[in-house]
């Protein structure tokens, strides 16, 4: 297994992995080609692919503000889970955060989402039960 910085030309297969992944969010504006684009621009070091035998089998995306870091569609190919590759990926992106400065993470889990709130349990990553999430999509109020 090879883990690689993510770069535009992974996007393809990289949403297909996303599409086919069960409780993957995926909204069609942030997660287009674009807005990849721009997020992999604006985060070069810290979005990271697995690749086995030629094909991507695992992705992380991970930002941060300069505060905190925030992981995004992390997923595995059903297929290749629990073969140590998500474990990999989240080692990829605590060195890239690391690099940067930058010593507190938080990601968003659907809390039907099974397996991966167990990954993240699993990971060592505590549930917040003291507050709430509030979301809006700016292009829908203009």
């Amino acid at each position: 297994m090879e883990i690689k910085t993510m770069a535009i030309d992974n996007y393809e297969n990289v949403y297909q992995l996303w599409s086919n992944t069960t409780g993957m969010g995926i909204r069609s504006l942030d997660d287009s080609k674009k807005g990849i684009s721009k997020f992999l621009l604006r985060n070069p070091t810290s979005n990271f692919v697995a690749i086995i035998n030629g094909k991507i089998v695992g992705v992380i995306l991970c930002g941060h503000d300069g505060r905190r870091g925030y992981i995004y569609h992390a997923a595995v190919k059903i297929n290749y889970r629990c073969q140590g590759i998500g474990k990999a990926l989240l080692k990829a992106v605590y060195y890239a955060l690391e690099q940067e400065g930058i010593t507190k993470s938080g990601l968003v889990v659907f809390k039907t989402n099974e397996i991966g709130n167990s990954f993240w349990k699993s990971q060592g990553w505590e549930e917040r039960t003291d507050l709430n999430y509030y979301s809006n999509a700016i292009n829908n109020n203009i």
